[in-house]
């Protein structure tokens, strides 16, 4: 069963939620407190960076899925922690970073898929209607509708404007190529994000991984 977004936002604010109130329930319970407040204790910053850490991965390896947002729910994951142990510097500089990649990731597959597009030949008009295919089958047939809708319009364009199979599959083509492309640049994109949290970790005396 594909999990919603709805789903697992409910889950991590759930998560979030214990783990608020089992650092402030006990906060005697070790020497060393961490949050801006001082509201969490090792063990609860332990399970709560375990926890963040789970979700990135199993969101980073998601993406080999069309439709699944792991690009997203890594973000989502970054922002719950962020919100737990408080917005600090640097905790805003690298949550604004990750924020930003999380943006890129979201779009890199459509530019991707017009670049390749736009390789194979295919006119600017004929290339945004693809994308535009892409973005509305994504949203009505997910998790192939998007490719398969982008696919179909390039095609069906190219072989009204140019009247020639061949060209319109070389077009079609490319614009596949740069879809299997873009699932290369979503994952390095989330990898980087990934780091960017474990850097800011260390940097803020958090990391305890």
């Amino acid at each position: 069963m594909r999990l919603s977004f709805k789903t697992a936002l409910f889950v991590i604010l759930s998560i979030w939620a214990v783990l608020l109130l089992s650092g402030c329930s006990n906060p005697a319970s070790s020497a060393a407190t961490y949050g801006s407040k001082g509201n969490l204790t090792v063990t609860t910053l332990a399970i709560l960076q375990i926890v963040v850490a789970l979700v990135m991965l199993v969101s980073l390896f998601a993406l080999i899925i069309p439709g699944i947002p792991g690009i997203t729910f890594i973000w989502i994951a970054a922002l719950v922690y962020a919100l737990v142990t408080g917005f600090e510097k640097p905790t805003w500089l690298y949550f604004g970073i990750i924020s930003a990649l999380m943006l890129l990731g979201n779009v890199v597959d459509n530019l991707m898929m017009g670049a390749g597009a736009r390789k194979g030949g295919a006119p600017w008009l004929t290339t945004l209607a693809s994308i535009l295919a892409a973005v509305i089958g994504s949203l009505v047939f997910p998790p192939f509708g998007g490719i398969i809708a982008a696919a179909v319009v390039l095609f069906t364009l190219e072989i009204i404007r140019l009247k020639d199979s061949h060209t319109a599959l070389k077009s079609t083509g490319e614009l596949l190529k740069g879809f299997g492309l873009s699932f290369v640049a979503r994952f390095f994109v989330g990898l980087i994000m990934i780091a960017l949290w474990i850097v800011w970790l260390v940097q803020t005396g958090q990391w305890l991984l």
